[in-house]
């Protein structure tokens, strides 16, 4: 260590790193991701149908979820963005990928309970000739209040 001599004193350097500064810019930032992490969250707006339902067990992989809204249109969260409608064949194309990356993403879809059961046959016919091998769908819980789920 070096030593600096002040008006006939000796005084010993400090070699030490004052951590406070860094404490205090890493609870700001802790605070401002816990403020803006909901805000993140995307989504259609559909009303989901109410069921008893048991939760999925695997929740360790990040679902593919396909959502049709109460007009009919289509969304995938994988591929693109999330709240723009796609059609067919645009979907048939993401869930290929997605399963192709890994074929043990869960698949799920998330229909509004206004539409007809038609479209959402075909929509699960589509997702089975793309290769999902198993596809759960979004229900809300039986005593849930009703709302637009995102």
């Amino acid at each position: 260590m070096a030593e600096v001599q002040t008006r006939g004193r000796k005084r010993r350097l400090n070699g030490e790193i004052n951590v406070v500064p860094y404490i205090d810019v890493m609870l700001v930032l802790l605070i401002i991701f816990m403020v803006t992490a909901p805000l993140l969250t995307q989504g259609v707006s559909v009303e989901l149908p109410k069921a008893a339902a048991k939760p999925l067990d695997d929740q360790s992989r990040e679902p593919l979820v396909v959502s049709i809204d109460r007009a009919g249109l289509i969304y995938a969260s994988a591929g693109g963005n999330p709240k723009a409608a796609i059609d067919a064949g645009e979907l048939a194309r993401r869930v290929k990928i997605v399963i192709e990356r890994d074929s043990r993403t869960p698949v799920l879809l998330k229909a509004d309970q206004a539409v007809a059961y038609g479209k959402v046959v075909h929509v699960l016919a589509l997702l089975d000739s793309a290769g999902a091998p198993r596809i759960g769908f979004i229900t809300e819980p039986e005593g849930a209040p009703r709302h637009a789920a995102r």
